[in-house]
């Protein structure tokens, strides 16, 4: 039973790995859509998701959700709001990436834990441990720091970490599994995506047809490039821990910040380093303490907190 143990544990952490590395990967595909527009590549990114799920749910024949669904308005409603945040975060993301901006795109995802917490004191009125407050507050002398450097506030990563975690509010409240969260999700955007895009053909505007052939696979892979890593996280989440998961999704931004520097060559100036840097020391604060919390034994009595670091995976 040990042996199976270690085995299942084992296999949650590959898809753990493989989850986080895909995401962490991303931003080499998105360039590989030009010449379509972001808007163009986030319209075929929602019809091919839901084409993809929809595939997998008919392969594992789970559909008895769909109904309760539709039988719950106020649930509906947090989905249809889910969608419409998470094609927001979407949305912007291709267009950091493929414009440029990986490295800020990355930067939104490392704060995402943070803006996490703060939502959760000032929406749900959780408490705090002084080491959190002092990583909050650390963060925000980052923002400072970096809106001095880029001589702007770092829109982008602000807009990609507030909407992720809205996104990750309204998802805990929804309590829906990830392919039929993913699914019904995509269910909402699918029309809108579709017209978008039968608009754009309308008015010889679209890319889809009339690149290649291999242009048109790239864009139908968006289904499989959104879908997969969801599916691997699935599989991660009910095999290993919480506090494992939530170190795990740090390799996402990991990587696409090596990727923004080392591949894009995007410029990182000093006062950007030290904004970075700053960052860093905020969520090694919370990732102690969350370690720290973890190993207390579970009959002591605590006050409420806001678990960190947020295990969501990172949807990009």
């Amino acid at each position: 039973m040990a042996g199976m143990s270690r085995s299942e544990h084992r296999i949650g952490l590959l898809n753990g790995f493989a989850a986080y590395g895909m995401w962490g990967l991303v931003p080499l595909f998105w360039p590989l859509l030009k010449p379509a527009g972001a808007m163009e590549i986030l319209a075929h990114r929602m019809v091919w998701s839901l084409a993809f799920v929809a595939a997998a749910l008919l392969v594992i024949r789970r559909w008895a959700w769909a109904g309760e669904l539709l039988r719950q308005p106020r649930r509906l409603a947090l989905v249809a709001l889910a969608a419409a945040v998470i094609t927001v975060n979407w949305g912007v993301y291709i267009w950091a990436v493929n414009s440029g901006h990986v490295v800020e795109a990355s930067l939104g995802y490392f704060i995402n834990p943070l803006v996490t917490i703060a939502m959760g004191v000032l929406l749900l009125k959780e408490r705090l441990r002084p080491v959190q407050w002092a990583a909050v507050g650390v963060g925000f002398a980052a923002v400072v720091v970096l809106t001095v450097g880029y001589g702007r506030p770092p829109w982008i990563s602000l807009c990609l970490a507030f909407s992720f975690a809205t996104y990750g509010l309204v998802k805990k409240k929804v309590a829906l599994g990830g392919i039929e969260s993913l699914a019904a999700e995509t269910a909402i955007q699918f029309l809108p995506a579709l017209g978008y895009l039968l608009w754009l053909t309308a008015h010889s505007d679209s890319t889809f047809t009339t690149v290649s052939t291999g242009h048109s696979a790239l864009l139908a892979s968006t289904g499989i490039v959104t879908a997969l890593p969801l599916v691997c996280f699935g599989a991660a989440a009910i095999r290993v821990p919480l506090s494992t998961l939530g170190l795990l999704q740090y390799l996402a931004p990991v990587f696409q910040f090596l990727l923004g520097i080392l591949y894009f060559h995007e410029a990182m100036p000093p006062e950007r380093w030290a904004g970075f840097a700053l960052v860093w020391l905020a969520l090694t604060l919370l990732t102690w303490n969350a370690l720290r919390s973890a190993r207390r034994p579970r009959a002591m009595v605590v006050p409420p907190r806001v678990d960190t670091p947020d295990s969501a995976p990172v949807d990009v």
